[in-house]
């Protein structure tokens, strides 16, 4: 289960556990967390809940959102990522359930193999994008966005956000994870990227 810890003026103020699909931000009386500073929108931003992962957007606020320092439009938001609000600090936490013991398995002994993007078109066709992060985000922000989760049983593609469907081997990709395989094709508006995953470390 994954939480935000509101802190103003470095205090922790609150902890607000993320159950619903969308948790608003905000000034006003009705957000689920409420910041009471003028200089914050009365609707300044969401947290949306997508499969067990989160994504955060602005919602074109006066003085923006921010996430480690960075200004955002839609983020995917990683354990520990701090999102700054004026003078308030949330730190998006996510505490991942312990997982059931089960008989060890080769499978299981094998840590998650490396994978990259390789991009397959274009100026830069031939580079190698690392997916080392938790989640690595693809395409722009309001025009078409993606991510590629890395989880322990392997690494998921989905949809976030755009008029122009994501694919995947040229068919488009819905709303549900989708999992990714040695050599799959992902389509980003004209640039088309292949996945690979090394069998080493």
């Amino acid at each position: 289960m994954a939480s935000l810890i509101v802190s103003m003026d470095g205090a922790v103020v609150q902890e607000k556990v993320l159950v619903n699909e969308r948790t608003t931000i905000g000034r006003r009386p009705f957000n689920d967390i409420i910041l009471d500073n003028r200089a914050i929108s009365g609707e300044h931003a969401v947290v949306i809940r997508s499969q067990h992962d989160h994504i955060l957007e602005d919602l074109n606020s006066t003085n923006g959102t921010f996430v480690n320092g960075q200004p955002i439009r839609k983020h995917f938001l990683q354990d520990n990522d701090i999102i700054e609000l004026v003078n308030c600090r949330i730190q998006y936490v996510r505490k991942l359930s312990a997982p059931k013991p089960a008989a060890p398995s080769d499978a299981e002994a094998q840590p998650l193999a490396r994978a990259v993007l390789i991009i397959r078109s274009g100026a830069s066709a031939g580079r190698e994008l690392p997916l080392e992060k938790e989640a690595t985000t693809l395409g722009k922000p309001g025009v078409q966005l993606a991510a590629i989760l890395r989880r322990p049983d392997g690494y998921f593609l989905q949809h976030i956000e755009g008029e122009h469907p994501t694919t995947i081997n040229g068919q488009p990709l819905g709303a549900d994870l989708h999992p990714l395989s040695q050599g799959d094709m992902i389509g980003m508006a004209s640039i088309q990227l292949e996945f690979s995953q090394h069998s080493g470390n």
